[in-house]
């Protein structure tokens, strides 16, 4: 829970603190501006006020692993939602707005993280977890955009380093397999979802993990 809350303040901080041109920076997601991220990340904590207010009364059906789908495909570009959101992030036209709503659907989300019982059964896209297990997922959602915000703009801060380590983690959780200890968590993260190819000489240190990169978890 509490990892969740460094992990969240800190990507709003980063946001927070981008100069109104960065905005039309690419970003780390194929094909979308900062600006895309950031209007998705208002969506997704949308999604996490909603989700924690929609309790449960069944058994949790996933965890904070678990509750990633996870495929080998990159995204075709042709999902809807998608296409949505590139859309509305162009319709704030001033940078200053999505800053604002970020910061003001992203606090209320943050409050609701920080007063969940930790225990408490949820449902969100026909799954049932525990909140803190949901909150848990989000980790890695928040330190993936994270890296995803900063790809292109070497001025600003990164994720926190324990948010970076638990992401590692988890990932090798989905993965079945540790990444060599050589790889900083940054760079297993971004290698091992297909954020960038490994070198040749990652490649090898990855050895029989290599073929199965990128895991695309969505």
């Amino acid at each position: 829970m509490d990892l969740f809350s460094r992990s969240w303040s800190a990507l709003r901080a980063a946001v927070a603190g981008l100069p109104d041109e960065d905005f039309a920076r690419p970003s780390g997601c194929a094909g979308w501006l900062v600006r895309d991220l950031v209007c998705h990340l208002v969506i997704d904590a949308q999604d996490v006020l909603i989700t924690l207010v929609t309790p449960a009364d069944t058994e949790p059906t996933r965890d904070a692993v678990t509750y990633w789908k996870v495929s080998t495909a990159p995204p075709a570009g042709d999902d809807p939602l998608d296409a949505l959101i590139v859309r509305l992030a162009a319709a704030y036209e001033d940078p200053a707005l999505l800053r604002f709503h970020l910061d003001d659907v992203g606090s209320a989300a943050g409050r609701a993280a920080a007063l969940a019982d930790p225990q408490r059964r949820v449902a969100t896209q026909d799954m049932v977890l525990t909140a803190g297990d949901y909150l848990g997922a989000y980790v890695l959602e928040w330190t993936l955009h994270h890296l995803d915000l900063v790809a292109h703009l070497p001025g600003a801060a990164g994720p926190p380093a324990e948010g970076l380590a638990r992401s590692r983690r988890m990932l090798e959780t989905i993965a079945g397999a540790a990444f060599p200890a050589s790889f900083s968590d940054a760079d297993a993260l971004l290698t091992g979802t297909g954020r960038r190819a490994p070198t040749a000489g990652e490649r090898e240190r990855l050895g029989p993990l290599a073929p199965r990169l990128p895991f695309v978890i969505g």
